[in-house]
C-alpha cells in the first residue's frame, strides 16, 4: 500500500479542488466536489504516477560540473547586524580580504571543472563585498575574457549592504551587467533598528543614495531586494510595499532561524504570523498579475514558476552540487553560509573540487534519506531545507513552509487560467540566495 500522504495531497482554490502528485510536482483539475476516498485516490494515483515510472527516487545525484562559485571577496564588514551568520560581521574574529590571485584562481577552476560550453556564474559576497572593489574591478574583465577563451559566457551576481557604493561602483555594475542583491529590512526606522553601521549614520540613508545613483548612473542587470524578517518586524505588506516603492525591481523576504542573538530568531509561534503575512503579500501578487501588472514579490513569483515548470528535486539548492563558495585563502565550502565550516570542505581551488566528499554530501542529504522530509508531500519542491539552518536549529519551519506552499499551489491553478499569459512571457532572473 502507497503512503498517499507523501505522495499526493488535494488542494483548494477559489475556482476548484486540483489534485498535487508529488513525483513531478504535477498539479490535475478534478471536476465535481464529490468526497475522494483513499481507495479511489489510490487508483487515480496509480494512473498518474505509477511507481515503476517514478521522475525521481532515492538515488543520489553524482556530483555534476560546477557552474556557479561565490568568491567571500572580503570577510569583513563596516555593518553589525545582530541577527548575520557571520557573527556581526566579524567572522569568529578573524576577518580578511580575498587576494587578487585567489580570485583569480577561483575563476580559472571554475572553467576547467565546468561542462565546454557552459553558462557559468560567478559571484561576489562578503561580509560587504565594496571593502574590496579593488578586487572587483580586476576579476570582472578577468573573467569575461578568460571564459571568451575558453568558450563559456559568464554573469555576475553580487550581494552586498549597498552602504560604500560610490558612483565609480554604480558604473562597473551596470558596464558588467551585474545581478545586485541589496539588503534592506524596511523602512528607515526598521531597517536601522536592524542594520546599524559601526560608524555613526544610517544605513538605510546611505542606501537611498545609492539607489539614486542608479537611477542616474545605470542600473545593474538586475536589482533585488533582500528583506530578512526577525520577530520585531511583523507587518510583512507593508513593509514589502515600502521596499519595493524603492525602485527595486523584485524584492522578497527571509525570515531569520540562525542568530547569535536568540531574540532576533524565529521561534515555533512566529512561523503562524508570518505565513499570514506572506500569504496576504501573495494575494496582492496575485490580484496584480491577474489584472495585467506585475507585483514583483519574488517568493511568490518564484513559486509560480517553479510549479510551472513542474520543478521536483531532492535538494534545497545546489550547494555542494553545481555550486560551491570560496573563502579568502582559496577553499571550496558548500555554500557561502558554510564558509570555513570543515564539515562542509571540498577541496580548494588550486587542486580542485573534492568529488568524494562532495558526493558523500549528496548522498546523505538527499530529501528521501532525511527524516521526517521523505514522508513529506511537499519534500520535492521544499528539498528539505538550508543546509546551514537545518544543522544549526533543525527544521522549525515545515508547517510554514507547507502552508505557503499549499497557498501557492492554489494561486497557481486559479493564475493559469487568469492569466495565461504570465507563463508564457516570464519575466525571471538568477538569484544566489
Amino acid at each position: 500500500m502507497r503512503d498517499l500522504a507523501s505522495e499526493v495531497r488535494l488542494v483548494a482554490s477559489a475556482i476548484g479542488r486540483h489534485l498535487f502528485v508529488v513525483d513531478g510536482s504535477r498539479l490535475y483539475d478534478i471536476d465535481g466536489d464529490a468526497p475522494i476516498n483513499d481507495e479511489a485516490l489510490a487508483d487515480l494515483l496509480d494512473a498518474l504516477a505509477p511507481e515503476a515510472r517514478r521522475r525521481i527516487d532515492a538515488t543520489p545525484l553524482a556530483p555534476p560540473a560546477l557552474q556557479t562559485l561565490s568568491l567571500n571577496v572580503a570577510q569583513a564588514c563596516n555593518m553589525r547586524c545582530g541577527y548575520c551568520y557571520a557573527g556581526q560581521g566579524k567572522f569568529g574574529g578573524n576577518a580578511r580580504l580575498m587576494p587578487i590571485a585567489v580570485a583569480r584562481a577561483s575563476v580559472d577552476r571554475l572553467i576547467t571543472e565546468s561542462r565546454p560550453g557552459a553558462d557559468l556564474v560567478v559571484g561576489f559576497m562578503g561580509g560587504e563585498p565594496f571593502l574590496h572593489r579593488k578586487l572587483l574591478q580586476d576579476i570582472m574583465p578577468y573573467a569575461e575574457n578568460a571564459t571568451r577563451a575558453s568558450g563559456h559566457t559568464v554573469r555576475f551576481s553580487l550581494t552586498t549592504n549597498a552602504t560604500l557604493i560610490e558612483p565609480e561602483d554604480v558604473r562597473l555594475l551596470a558596464r558588467h551587467k551585474v545581478q545586485v542583491a541589496v539588503s534592506i529590512d524596511g523602512p528607515k526606522a526598521i531597517n536601522d533598528d536592524a542594520r546599524p553601521l559601526n560608524g555613526e549614520g544610517s544605513a538605510y540613508d546611505r542606501l537611498r543614495g545609492v539607489l539614486l545613483m542608479f537611477d542616474e548612473l545605470g542600473r545593474p542587470r538586475h536589482l533585488s531586494a533582500r528583506i530578512t524578517v526577525t520577530p520585531r518586524a511583523r507587518d510583512l505588506p507593508a513593509i514589502l510595499e515600502h521596499v519595493l516603492s524603492l525602485g527595486f525591481d523584485s524584492a522578497g523576504f527571509s525570515p531569520v532561524l540562525v542568530s547569535p542573538d536568540p531574540a532576533l530568531a524565529f521561534g515555533e509561534d512566529d512561523f503562524r504570523w508570518f505565513l499570514a503575512g506572506m500569504v496576504e503579500c501573495g494575494k496582492c501578487a496575485a490580484q496584480a498579475i491577474a489584472a495585467g501588472r506585475r507585483y514583483p514579490f519574488s517568493n511568490f513569483e518564484t513559486a509560480m514558476h517553479e510549479i510551472e515548470r513542474g520543478s521536483h528535486r531532492p535538494y534545497p539548492c545546489g550547494a555542494g552540487a553545481a555550486y560551491l563558495s570560496v573563502n579568502a585563502e582559496g577553499a571550496l565550502y558548500a555554500c557561502h553560509r558554510l564558509v570555513d565550516d570543515p564539515a562542509h570542505r571540498f577541496g580548494d581551488v588550486f587542486k580542485g573540487s573534492d568529488v568524494a566528499a562532495r558526493a558523500s554530501h549528496l548522498a546523505i542529504r538527499h530529501v528521501d534519506r532525511q527524516t521526517p522530509c521523505r514522508t513529506c508531500w511537499a519534500r520535492y519542491l521544499c528539498g528539505g531545507g538550508c543546509y546551514h539552518e537545518v544543522d544549526r536549529r533543525g527544521r522549525p519551519g515545515c508547517d510554514y513552509i507547507r502552508g505557503w506552499l499549499e497557498f501557492c499551489l492554489g494561486a497557481y491553478a486559479e493564475l493559469r487560467q487568469a492569466a495565461p499569459e504570465y507563463f508564457r512571457n516570464p519575466d525571471r532572473h538568477f538569484e544566489m540566495d
